[in-house]
């Protein structure tokens, strides 16, 4: 009997869309600059980067400006938390997260503990994998600059109660 393979891990990553491939086609065999070089090849692909940017802002009621694309999700989650971090630092230094976040938050969050003196929260979470939004609300503090709850847990498939969370983080 022929053993069948079923990927079952497509939130890490997915086979790309055809129609994906068939947009992004020029830029691996024709338009292929750099798109910070002045020349032509480069101008091309920064032409194409920049109309990728607006049309994702539309999708998402943004401006282009607020878009940044990043080589992965772990690299996006870094320079997420580290921007906030930082940008914030004059406000406070206090970060609230859970011990079941993406170990790209949990590095992140642990290197700014350990390098940078932020003082770091790990709310725990329930024998189902779910934070309380009570624990979250008690762990604010006056200096609390960033919460960060996975939306949807990438090992155990747990729903977080985000809409809570935003509320009571919103109250604060």
């Amino acid at each position: 009997m022929e053993q069948r393979n079923i990927y079952l891990d497509h939130s890490a990553t997915t086979r790309v869309d055809p129609r994906v491939v068939e947009a992004m086609l020029p830029y691996f065999t024709e338009k292929f600059g750099n798109a910070s070089s002045l020349h032509r090849f480069g101008q091309a692909a920064l032409s194409g980067l920049d109309a990728a940017r607006r049309s994702v802002a539309e999708i998402l009621n943004a401006q282009p400006k607020e878009i940044v694309f990043t080589g992965c999700g772990s690299e996006a989650d870094n320079l997420a938390v580290r921007g906030v971090a930082f940008a914030l630092r004059a406000r406070g230094n206090h970060i609230i997260t859970t011990p079941i976040e993406h170990h790209a938050i949990l590095n992140t969050v642990a290197q700014l503990e350990k390098e940078f003196g932020f003082e770091v929260t790990r709310v725990p979470v329930d024998r189902h994998g779910v934070v309380n939004p009570d624990d979250i609300a008690r762990a604010i503090t006056p200096r609390t600059v960033l919460i960060s709850v996975m939306y949807a847990n990438n090992e155990v498939g747990t729903i977080e109660p985000l809409a809570e969370i935003a509320k009571i983080a919103k109250g604060r």
